[in-house]
């Protein structure tokens, strides 16, 4: 009896102990420049996360894709990715980014390894008109995307290009930034690739009308395309939508994503093949710190 006692006391002990260093485990891990999550950065202006963690699921509105060609999931700079192999994702109307002042400044912040070679663009993540209205591609509002015709993705470089596009009034303003022309170094940054996970961000700011694109923590803009806008002053200003808008990911609005009232698909684009990961979509221009927070958290695997 007095044997089986201390059996029982001696389990209890080892399975406190074992609960302890579990605990103590997921506890341990230190905060990130104040943040103990990726998630805890910009949390009140966070419209929309894609974890690809085993589900395809937009995560904040839980809402699943209507079209899906080519994916699988795979092993991701943060868990797991989705990868697409010539492949895209359709999403129905997500409300936090439908309204027409959902994001009248934005942010785009993804983790991609991409495959695609030869004279084409892949646009990673677009805000859409919906499928019954898109009557072209650039229409609107966000398109994030990378050239491959210029610098293969087998090469050391990659060249990175955003656009968006705004109904201030009936006509449509369109503002973008590509990582190249002019003078490297001066005028832009080069993007070094060779084949790996890189931190993509595109950050409009509606109040100073500026466009920039990073790359793991370094802004690769072109200084001659930052400022956008026709010459009133201020240019164009807060983004305004054209509800209801739609979510693509790996694909161009267009006929081949399903987009029957678009356009055919242009020779340059193509979908995507590679994979992508940790999507997030604010509505505020994060800092360059904010924007160096995420890349650390991505760097650490959380």
């Amino acid at each position: 009896m007095k044997k089986t006692i201390n059996y029982l006391v001696v389990s209890a002990f080892a399975l406190a102990v074992m609960a302890l260093g579990s605990c103590s485990k997921s506890e341990s891990l230190p905060a990130i420049d104040g943040y103990n999550s990726a998630n805890d950065i910009a949390k009140a202006n966070l419209l929309a996360h894609w974890s690809f963690d085993n589900t395809l699921n937009e995560v904040i509105s839980s809402t699943a894709p209507t079209a899906k060609v080519g994916n699988t999931f795979s092993t991701g700079q943060v868990g797991q990715a989705l990868n697409l192999s010539s492949g895209y994702l359709v999403y129905p109307t997500i409300s936090a980014l439908s309204s027409a002042n959902a994001f009248p400044s934005v942010t785009v912040s993804l983790w991609v390894n991409i495959a695609n070679n030869g004279t084409a663009q892949t646009n990673l993540f677009g805000i859409t008109q919906a499928l019954a209205t898109q009557t072209d591609w650039n229409t609107g509002p966000l398109n994030v995307y990378v050239e491959t015709g210029n610098h293969k993705a087998t090469s050391d470089t990659l060249q990175v290009h955003s656009n968006f596009t705004s109904y201030p009034t009936a006509t449509a303003q369109h503002g973008d930034n590509v990582n190249a022309y002019g003078v490297a170094g001066t005028d832009f940054q080069w993007v070094p690739l060779g084949g790996k996970w890189m931190h993509y961000v595109m950050v409009y700011d509606g109040t100073g009308s500026n466009i920039d694109l990073y790359v793991n923590g370094v802004i690769v803009s072109n200084n001659n395309f930052r400022h956008r806008g026709p010459a009133a002053p201020g240019g164009l200003g807060p983004i305004v939508n054209v509800p209801p808008t739609q979510v693509v990911v790996g694909g161009w609005p267009n006929v081949t994503t399903g987009f029957t009232g678009g356009s055919p698909a242009y020779p340059w684009q193509t979908l995507m093949t590679g994979s992508l990961d940790e999507i997030r979509v604010y509505s505020k221009a994060l800092t360059a710190a904010e924007i160096g927070s995420l890349y650390s958290f991505g760097q650490a695997g959380r």
